[in-house]
């Protein structure tokens, strides 16, 4: 066949490949019976390769039309690290003719929340209300939660009740992460009002519900109001969880009743709650607490025979209690033994050690251990930076200490702003000017906030005690 008669029948190069592939077999036969078997098989094979083919090109056609294009605003919100420019873009793009849905407010909103701009979020939820854009319950439980870290319960209870005037329908999961957050924020009067308003709502409480409410008694000490709530629970026949069980038990562990804490663990076995390695770890730190660091450690072997696997949480139990007698060198032996049983010892464990070198004045042996950790390709958290900003600071080490923290801002983590207060006064201290005003650049860049008193400590420590501290505190507020 020429060529131009493969054009003309339309042959694709899969039809060509396969009659290649059919030509030279043939040369090899030499029965026209063997020739016959031979043409079956290969028109066989060639209508299947070609419908494979046929199909699989389909499918892919159809899948590439399904990929949605990034919308640019999105990116560039994503991208945008300042509050004030994220907002410029989105009102730039509207000035253009975008029209923002939901992801462009939310996107933008979560970026403003985190950033405390509280006024540019509450114009933007107007916005939403009056365009009646149908949001999503995770919009506001994100709100909820930052609203009452910034002790502004008031507003996420107002948003709460709102919520369904912003074309959102209000489910157990927005309830359970209002009554959360305002246990967290110590509101504990407005917790029980709405705790008790879900029948109202037409909402049939869970385990969560109920759970939240023990973690308020249990958080003040009120043993007894905690089991009103667990025997409400029965009552309204919402069955207990391991965590219900968890929170009881943990509570009497840590008062040292390892009786009654024993007896509800057999009592949720009977209900058909298997214990899991929380419950142990609530057990060890129990008998820990006792100073029964042996039958804790016993404990920890005797779970895998209940059929619980340990978790690093219950050799972190053995390596806290360790680490508060001194016995270093035993703690660091309990990585060892995880390593033989092929578990990884996560940043928990790491920092359980690391804090307990750094309160004893050792640093230097911690930060050891930090390195270690990067080695062996377990990455540092905010608590480890600043747990070895602190060790240094405490060990009068302060030129150690800028170097941690500036691997701390590297790695995007932010120290507390007691820690950066105790760092500058140190370096000022020791005569080191450049990274004390390196240590102000960052807070300013940063935007670390600072009380007014750590603000006195700082400029009677760099001007003298016989400046006008408040003649310079009031130029600091002016510029502010």
């Amino acid at each position: 066949m020429s060529s131009s008669e493969v054009l003309n029948k339309g042959l694709n190069f899969t039809d060509i490949l396969c009659m290649s592939v059919f030509v030279s077999s043939m040369q090899n036969l030499r029965s026209s019976k063997s020739i016959h078997l031979a043409l079956s098989k290969f028109k066989l094979h060639y209508h299947c390769q070609t419908r494979s083919f046929r199909t699989h090109h389909h499918r892919f056609s159809n899948s590439n039309s399904r990929i949605r294009k990034p919308i640019p605003y999105l990116d560039e919100i994503k991208r945008c690290g300042d509050t004030e420019e994220a907002l410029s873009i989105f009102y730039q793009y509207k000035e253009k003719g975008f029209k923002h849905d939901y992801p462009s407010y939310s996107a933008l909103m979560y970026k403003l929340a985190k950033a405390r701009n509280f006024e540019a979020v509450e114009t933007l939820l107007d916005s939403l209300k009056n365009y009646n854009i149908r949001c999503k319950e995770t919009l506001f439980i994100a709100l909820f939660q930052v609203y009452c870290k910034a002790k502004l319960s008031c507003k996420a209870i107002e948003l709460f009740r709102n919520m369904t005037s912003f074309n959102c329908v209000r489910t157990l999961q927005s309830f359970n992460a209002i009554l959360n957050a305002l246990v967290d924020d110590d509101c504990l009067s407005d917790a029980n009002e709405i705790f008790g308003e879900s029948a109202n709502m037409g909402l049939r409480l869970n385990s969560v519900s109920f759970n939240i409410m023990m973690k308020m008694w249990l958080q003040k000490g009120e043993w007894d109001r905690a089991r009103e709530v667990f025997d409400e629970m029965l009552e309204r026949e919402v069955k207990p969880s391991v965590v219900t069980y968890n929170s009881l038990i943990g509570f009497l562990c840590k008062r040292g009743e390892l009786d009654k804490a024993k007896d509800l663990v057999k009592d949720m076995m009977k209900k058909g709650k298997r214990p899991n390695a929380v419950t142990y770890a609530l057990l060890m730190e129990g008998l820990c607490f006792v100073g029964k660091f042996k039958e804790a450690k016993k404990l920890m072997f005797d779970m895998e025979y209940q059929g619980c696997k340990p978790r690093p949480m219950n050799y972190g139990v053995l390596m806290t209690d360790l680490g508060k007698r001194g016995e270093f060198d035993k703690a660091k032996g309990l990585l060892i033994e995880m390593k033989k049983r092929k578990m990884r010892p996560d940043v928990v464990m790491f920092n359980i050690l690391i804090n307990c070198l750094c309160k004893v004045g050792r640093a230097a042996e911690a930060y050891k251990l930090l390195i270690e950790m990067q080695v062996g390709g377990c990455e540092p958290n905010a608590a480890s930076y600043r747990m070895m900003v602190d060790g240094f600071c405490r060990a009068g080490e302060f030129e150690s200490g800028v170097k941690v923290l500036n691997a701390m801002l590297r790695s995007r983590h932010f120290p507390r702003p007691e820690t950066v207060v105790c760092l500058f006064m140190g370096l000022i201290k020791s005569g080191n000017l450049d990274n004390a005003c390196f240590i102000l650049e960052e807070m300013l860049k940063r935007k670390i906030m600072i009380d007014l008193k750590s603000w006195e400590a700082l400029v009677v420590e760099s001007c003298g005690e016989e400046m006008d501290v408040n003649r310079i505190m009031t130029k600091i507020l002016v510029l502010n």
